[in-house]
């Protein structure tokens, strides 16, 4: 008396994974689509300042070593 395991039922399916033919044309149109987008970076990026209490909140906590009043960053927060 007690436990007894429980056996397993073995199926012998086997499960396929068919994908359907992908036309030619749309497959490097697709490709020559993602390289363009994974490739882009713009050329002249705007500089972000985040809030003031982000800013605040980021020098208590030591996370800022840099002084964003420096005037040789000035030009990278415009």
């Amino acid at each position: 008396m007690g436990n007894k395991p429980v056996r397993e039922e073995k199926k012998d399916e086997i499960m396929m994974k068919i994908v359907p033919p992908v036309d030619r044309a749309y497959a490097r149109w697709l490709a020559r689509d993602l390289a363009r987008i994974h490739g882009f970076s713009p050329k002249n990026p705007r500089a972000v300042r985040p809030p003031d209490h982000y800013i605040e909140y980021m020098r208590l906590n030591g996370w800022l070593d840099v002084d964003l009043d420096d005037p040789d960053l000035a030009r990278l927060f415009k």
